[in-house]
């Protein structure tokens, strides 16, 4: 191990505690790194090309790396059409990041297409309009006409805000909080809003452009107000932007309540969704963020079970030192570590010469995450579909090719190893599940289920979609052998009834309708 880290960029303070912790055994190197020499960084450490400066922020970031990239032979081209998207969905990359791509063939790294803007991204029509402008104030109007198609909040996420009435009568809105489905709720806290790198396919670009309408969570008493009140609520999940950024402080200020007061005992679960471990893991391997770990052990210790969940696409974010050391540092202290990942093109779902989705290729990307996430004791807990907002026609590919990765890799692994659902997508109905194929009197169909649902009971069935090899998203489908899915007409009721008992709750009204309320729920 101290050949290793000698050659490692690495803070000493990590490096102090990478030893002192035993976070790297050579075993385990050795065994990871010869089970994956295609995607290791464990013992042939890549050039350090960045250095000093822990990240790059925004346009003059990005230009920062294009200069670094230049003065070591590394062009990349197609600067402008990569500036505007930085501008509208803004840009940030960590050293450990950049660190990570392979620059001699970054075209084809994964990590490369993870936080780098790609040419095509963008429509053509709004790439002309930017190009051809001729000045700044030009240049803003094109990126603020666009922001506004970008459907940050796709699956109607707004309706998901919760409202209850206090003690004293009065209403509360929590602006920073989603709960959509009766046992988990979700917190952007105010720590929160920020990342350690941008992806380019963000689902959350509300929270970290910064927008009017983003959740953002100030007051954590009112979480726990709202929580006694709802003890249907087995879960909260912290979230944003990065839990990452989370203070000791701070997430103290939610969990000790939670460890001490009876009336919050339904609570069994408190999630951390975060790419740390991806984008800067040796924020892990600090002396200060010994505190977060104590309150991970504490939660432990008193019944409270501690779900660091990460997002992992590709075994290449995971096969280096830093990653590695934070995963084993984190059980360390009893954070059951998990990811859930999304399958994007070009970062985990790959294309032939042609064009055409390869799905040997992309099937072996995800068995071999399984199996390395195996080897590392941390839960595969889903792959997921692309969701339809941001630049969704460039990430997403046909269902039926999904479909084909999808199962190859869930046939090739292990059954404990195997992702914990079938593929998602997530809409205001819920999050939809691709089983499969069906064969009725002879015609190939897809069939659905629901694992989460706006009413849970629609969980309970599976429904038939016609087959379409084109088609990339789930609510487009077309219903077998009839003119809607049986749950359209009551979604469209249960939205009705929750904006109107929004605006009802935005006025003061006396009466609060929560979003567990029976008169939403009529069956």
């Amino acid at each position: 191990m101290e050949n290793l880290l000698e050659g490692l960029d690495y803070s000493d303070e990590a490096k102090s505690i990478i030893r002192k912790e035993r976070l790297l055994p050579a075993g385990l190197i050795h065994r990871l790194h010869s089970a994956f020499p295609q995607y290791s960084s464990l013992l042939k450490q890549p050039p350090i090309m960045f250095a000093g400066k822990d990240k790059y922020i925004g346009p003059d970031g990005f230009l920062e790396i294009v200069s670094i990239l230049e003065r070591n032979g590394v062009k990349i081209g197609d600067l402008k059409e990569r500036e505007l998207f930085t501008k509208v969905y803004r840009f940030m990359a960590t050293k450990h990041i950049l660190n990570m791509i392979d620059w001699k063939n970054y075209a084809g790294d994964p990590l490369f297409h993870l936080v780098f803007p790609q040419p095509g991204m963008l429509r053509p029509s709004v790439v002309g309009a930017y190009l051809k402008a001729n000045t700044d104030e030009e240049r803003l109007r094109v990126v603020c006409e666009y922001i506004k198609e970008t459907n940050p909040h796709d699956g109607k996420q707004l309706l998901n805000k919760p409202f209850f009435r206090n003690d004293s009568g009065e209403v509360e809105i929590i602006d920073g909080s989603q709960h959509k489905y009766p046992q988990c709720q979700l917190i952007f806290d105010i720590n929160t809003q920020h990342c350690f790198s941008f992806c380019t396919y963000c689902f959350r670009h509300a929270q970290v452009r910064g927008d009017q309408d983003m959740f953002c969570q100030k007051d954590i008493g009112q979480i726990h107000r709202y929580l006694r009140q709802h003890p249907e609520v087995t879960d909260i999940l912290i979230t944003g932007g990065d839990a990452g950024f989370l203070t000791a402080d701070r997430f103290a200020e939610y969990v000790e309540p939670i460890i001490q007061d009876h009336s919050l005992l339904h609570i069994r679960t408190v999630r951390l969704g975060t790419r740390v471990l991806t984008y800067h893991p040796e924020f892990i391997l600090t002396r200060d963020y010994g505190r977060m770990l104590a309150l991970f052990r504490k939660l432990k210790d008193n019944g409270v079970q501690l779900l660091f969940m990460s997002h992992f696409s590709t075994p290449r974010e995971i096969l280096n030192p830093a990653t590695v050391a934070g995963i084993r540092r984190l059980q360390a202290y009893g954070a059951v570590v998990k990811s859930q990942s999304p399958i994007m093109r070009n970062i985990s779902l790959f294309t032939d010469e042609k064009g055409k989705v390869d799905v040997d290729r992309s099937a072996q990307n995800w068995i071999d995450l399984g199996n390395l996430l195996a080897m590392l004791s941390v839960g595969f807990h889903s792959m997921y579909c692309a969701r339809p907002t941001g630049e969704h026609h460039y990430f997403t590919a046909p269902l039926a090719d999904i479909n084909r990765i999808f199962s190859k890799a869930f046939r090739s692994l292990a059954s404990i190893n195997r992702p914990s659902r079938y593929i998602t997508m997530t809409f205001s109905s819920g999050k939809i599940s691709l089983l499969g194929t069906a064969d009725v009197n002879g015609k190939t169909l897809f069939a659905l289920k629901f694992n989460e649902a706006r009413n849970m009971e629609w969980m309970d069935k599976v429904f038939l979609a016609e087959y379409d090899e084109t088609e990339n998203t789930i609510e487009r489908l077309k219903p077998y052998g009839a003119d809607k899915f049986f749950y359209q007409d009551e979604l469209a009721e249960i939205e009705r009834k929750l904006e109107a008992s929004f605006a009802q709750a935005c006025g003061a009204s006396s009466r609060v309708v929560s979003v567990w309320d029976s008169q939403i729920y009529d069956q």
